[in-house]
């Protein structure tokens, strides 16, 4: 294989969003990693901050625990890698994704277009054993976790709008599944 050859381990997403809204209130919503827990809690499980970053918000830390509808989690920690503005953000991944995504937002009329080039390598021993099996499966995770990403921005933008009627918005989608137990860890004998 050659040195620019793609490992088995390697995705490449890139999605695009349309909602209603301004540049300037997706990236106060994406651009603020500590509250995804709260607006789209069918991928984001726990969101932990772990370095507040510096006065333009770049290297700001925080530990996520995902997840999407296959029977899975993912720990892994982001790391904004440049300053958040209106045109968009640049991040990091490091633990059972590594990698970088960027974020970025126009303005197209009464919407914003919201684009996300996600490249990571799957880490997780799971993954990372499986990927060249169930790659179909695992890109269809991602997908499903990304129109929830949508379906959730749309909600948390309605919500924020003047005046909104709060019991008329629905509630983000919840998680497929959450184990209330972690799997069993198979034991070796020796």
């Amino acid at each position: 294989m050659g040195g620019n050859a793609k490992s088995s381990t390697d995705y490449e997403f890139l999605t695009v969003w349309r909602v209603t809204g301004t540049p300037h209130e997706v990236m106060e919503i994406l651009g603020d990693a500590g509250a995804l827990a709260r607006w789209w809690p069918s991928v984001y499980l726990t969101v932990a901050p772990l370095d507040p970053g510096t006065t333009d918000e770049s290297a700001k830390t925080f530990l996520l625990h995902t997840k999407g509808w296959l029977p899975y989690t993912l720990k892994w920690r982001l790391t904004v890698t440049e300053p958040i503005t209106e045109k968009g953000l640049a991040l990091s991944a490091q633990g059972d994704l590594n990698g970088t995504g960027r974020w970025t937002f126009e303005q197209d009329g009464p919407e914003t277009v919201v684009t996300y080039d996600w490249r990571v390598s799957a880490a997780k021993p799971l993954l990372r054993r499986l990927s060249w099996l169930l790659r179909p499966a695992f890109s269809a995770n991602h997908r499903w976790a990304m129109a929830r990403g949508q379906e959730a921005l749309a909600l948390e933008l309605r919500r924020r709008r003047p005046g909104a009627d709060l019991s008329t918005i629905p509630r983000p989608a919840p998680p497929t599944f959450v184990s209330r137990y972690p799997w069993p860890r198979m034991k070796t004998h020796t």
